[in-house]
C-alpha cells in the first residue's frame, strides 16, 4: 500500500512539468517554436480541429488526472477501512487498470513525428523535456496500478469477519 502511493505522489510531481514544459519543438525555415500540452490543443482548437484537440486534452491531461485521482481516492480509501461500495471501487480500479495500457499513445506520436519529420534545414522536430516527464507519469502511474492489490477494498470485511 505504502509503495502504491509513494508511486502515486511520483506520477503527481512529474504531471506538473508534463503539463507546463514544451512537450516538443518544431523549426520550420529557421523559425522555432514550442508548446505545451495545453498549447498543442489551443492550436489545434484555433484552426478548428475540432476533434483532434478533444483528442489530446482527453488522452494527454484528462486521462493521466482521472487515474492519478482514482489511484489515489482507492489508496486513501483502503488506507481508513471505508466499507462501502466495495464492488464499484474494484470496478473503478479495474477500468484504472484496463486504460493504462492506452497511455502511452501520446508518447509514440511524439517519437514518431521526431522520427519522421525531419527533412533538413526545412522542418525538424525535437521532443521536449515534457515529453519525459510525461512518459514518467505513464510509466509510474501503470507500476502504481500493477502494485495495488485490489483484494485490499475486501479486507475490511476480514477485519470485521462478515463473509456473505
Amino acid at each position: 500500500m505504502q509503495y502504491t502511493a509513494a508511486l502515486v505522489i511520483t506520477a503527481f510531481l512529474l504531471y506538473i512539468p508534463a503539463n507546463i514544459l514544451p512537450i516538443m519543438t518544431t523549426t520550420l525555415l529557421g523559425s522555432s517554436s514550442s508548446n505545451t500540452i495545453m498549447g498543442g490543443v489551443a492550436v489545434f482548437w484555433s484552426h478548428g480541429d475540432y476533434p483532434i484537440a478533444l483528442i489530446i486534452f482527453i488522452a494527454s491531461v484528462i486521462v493521466p488526472l482521472a487515474k492519478l485521482l482514482a489511484l489515489s481516492w482507492l489508496c486513501i480509501t483502503v488506507a481508513r477501512g471505508h466499507r462501502y461500495r466495495l464492488q464499484r471501487r474494484t470496478v473503478l480500479f479495474r477500468m484504472t487498470e484496463l486504460v493504462g495500457r492506452w497511455s502511452m499513445v501520446d508518447v509514440f506520436v511524439v517519437a514518431i513525428l521526431v522520427a519522421l519529420v525531419q527533412l533538413g534545414g526545412i522542418m525538424t522536430i525535437t521532443p521536449g523535456p515534457a515529453a519525459l516527464a510525461f512518459a514518467g507519469v505513464v510509466v509510474v502511474t501503470m507500476f502504481a496500478a500493477m502494485s495495488f492489490d485490489p483484494r485490499l477494498i475486501w479486507d475490511v470485511l476480514e477485519s470485521k469477519n462478515e463473509y456473505e
